[in-house]
């Protein structure tokens, strides 16, 4: 009778602890949140995203060198002149600007992320009093080769931390003698070592902290590291862009996910490394520009407003936007939606021309 007693027990605990696991709330599942083109699933819970220590602010990835982390860009002007084609080091430059100067030609500035591995740069150009305006948004050093003499009391203003190919600052300057062996002119010649650079600003003493203001921030606001999103508006495999005496060209790749950029009818290639000029982001930003002097020199809205037009471009497809630097040089450069929403963008390099309106074609 014990023997059967006590597996009767047994069993009546077994059936309890069943029907007690049946009354239990099932626990809830934290999902996931998948991007697919301009589609987002409905989760219940977001995940946190986690930013790695090595991401470069001005591309999102996770590519800067240990010695790189929390510190300042470097800002190089470049010769965009046809007889100046083709530059080298600038195909590792993290983001590209591309304005027009006198006569309406281009030209660019690169900006790289890690100031440890600046490569060997040429030919660096003189200063445009708008193009240190867009660098201030970086934090970043500011390197060029002369500037537009009627300029120098506005860059003293800006405090800029500057290196002049004119004064040879740093010892970093110098003529291509094989561009020079070559039959190039003079103007299309100058070269800055960036490989040098970090040795140079630590001998001196600069700062090399990124300021307080952009701790932590990135250039852009960035989707997920695992994400590639489709802006919202229509399909774009081609721009033109139609800056007066230059014109500027990307085609797609579906492959790499960037657009190739052209300047002058012919691919823009890096001279060394011969790879052609790309980009998972192009902005084109339209703004007010105007003739200020007899030598051409010109005046470019760098500030741009809410009111301003402009359009990015990712992924095969363009979207209507709006920018503006809202307070002063310091100023992060910042994009909005139509419903005036700040816009986030894919991870990469980025390409960001500033033109007049009107003057740029997709299909």
């Amino acid at each position: 009778m014990k023997k059967y007693l006590g597996i009767f027990l047994m069993f009546l605990l077994v059936l309890s602890t069943s029907a007690c696991k049946k009354n239990e709330e099932p626990k809830e599942e934290t999902k996931k949140v998948t991007k697919v083109e301009n589609q987002t699933e409905e989760h219940e819970e977001l995940p946190e995203v986690t930013t790695p220590s090595n991401q470069n602010p001005l591309t999102g990835l996770p590519d800067l060198s240990e010695g790189a982390i929390g510190k300042r860009p470097v800002a190089v002007m470049i010769n965009n002149h046809e007889a100046a084609l083709p530059q080298y080091g600038i195909a590792q430059a993290d983001i590209m600007y591309e304005i027009p100067v006198e006569g309406d030609i281009s030209r660019m500035m690169a900006i790289y992320g890690d100031y440890t591995t600046v490569p060997k740069i040429c030919p660096v150009r003189s200063c445009r009093a708008y193009f240190p305006s867009f660098a201030l948004g970086y934090d970043a050093f500011y390197v060029h080769w002369g500037s537009d003499d009627t300029i120098w009391d506005y860059l003293l203003s800006l405090n800029l931390d500057m290196y002049d190919g004119m004064s040879n600052a740093g010892g970093l300057f110098g003529r291509d003698e094989n561009r020079l062996a070559a039959g190039y002119s003079l103007e299309h010649t100058g070269y800055f070592d960036g490989t040098g650079f970090a040795s140079l600003v630590a001998s001196e003493g600069k700062r090399t902290d990124l300021s307080e203001a952009l701790q932590g921030k990135t250039a852009f606001q960035f989707y997920g590291l695992d994400e590639q999103v489709k802006p919202q508006g229509q399909d774009c495999r081609q721009i033109h862009i139609n800056f007066g005496a230059t014109t500027t060209d990307f085609s797609y790749d579906e492959a790499s996910k960037t657009y190739l950029k052209s300047v002058y009818g012919t691919p823009q290639m890096d001279g060394n490394t011969n790879t052609q000029l790309a980009y998972t982001n192009v902005f084109i930003l339209e703004t007010e520009i105007s003739v200020r002097d007899e030598e051409g020199h010109k005046d470019v809205n760098w500030r741009g407003g809410k009111d301003h037009v402009g359009y990015y471009i990712s992924n095969g497809a363009v979207q209507k936007i709006h920018w503006e630097k809202a307070q002063d040089e310091r100023s992060q450069l910042k994009f909005y939606d139509e419903s005036g929403k700040e816009i986030q963008v894919n991870r990469g390099k980025s390409y960001i021309a500033v033109n007049y309106a009107g003057q740029s074609t997709f299909s």
